[in-house]
């Protein structure tokens, strides 16, 4: 699978694990920055992960801010993005399981790496489940999108 991932400022010290992890379990992985400590803003790096995501670049992303709380926000402003922020593996699987999330978010001043690498290798490998009842609250959720699309 191929994996979009971002980071911003606070999220850079969980970059090499966050892409080893991925690459580790044979993943591809679109690096789209950030490659310093230097201050970047997360709601851009929540654009182009959601860009590579929603334009077919990649099939998921990953973000990492310091709590993966702006990431998750700024994320899930963009239409057919489903964002969530993670700090156990339960969640890491389920939210793609039943809620078709599309994207992960980490908070690099929340989890350390060893715990990060255990999340990503759970979001990694889970697949929407398709069962009537998830596809049913997905699709709910998708038409609060279209109604907030159509009258913003």
């Amino acid at each position: 699978m191929r994996i979009a991932c971002g980071f911003d400022h606070a999220g850079f010290p969980l970059k090499d694990v966050v892409l080893e992890t991925l690459r580790g379990g044979g993943h591809d992985v679109l690096d789209l920055g950030t490659d310093s400590s230097q201050p970047v803003d997360y709601p851009d790096v929540a654009v182009d992960v959601g860009e590579a995501v929603r334009g077919g670049r990649a099939e998921r992303g990953v973000l990492v801010c310091g709590s993966g709380a702006g990431v998750a926000v700024a994320a899930n402003k963009m239409v057919g993005i489903r964002a969530a922020t993670v700090t156990d593996t339960y969640t890491a699987h389920q939210a793609v399981e039943h809620d078709d999330v599309n994207v992960l978010c980490l908070g690099a001043r929340v989890v350390g790496p060893a715990l990060a690498a255990d999340i990503l290798r759970a979001y990694a490998s889970a697949e929407f489940s398709g069962e009537e009842r998830h596809r049913r609250r997905v699709d709910k959720v998708n038409a609060i999108e279209r109604k907030e699309t159509e009258c913003a």
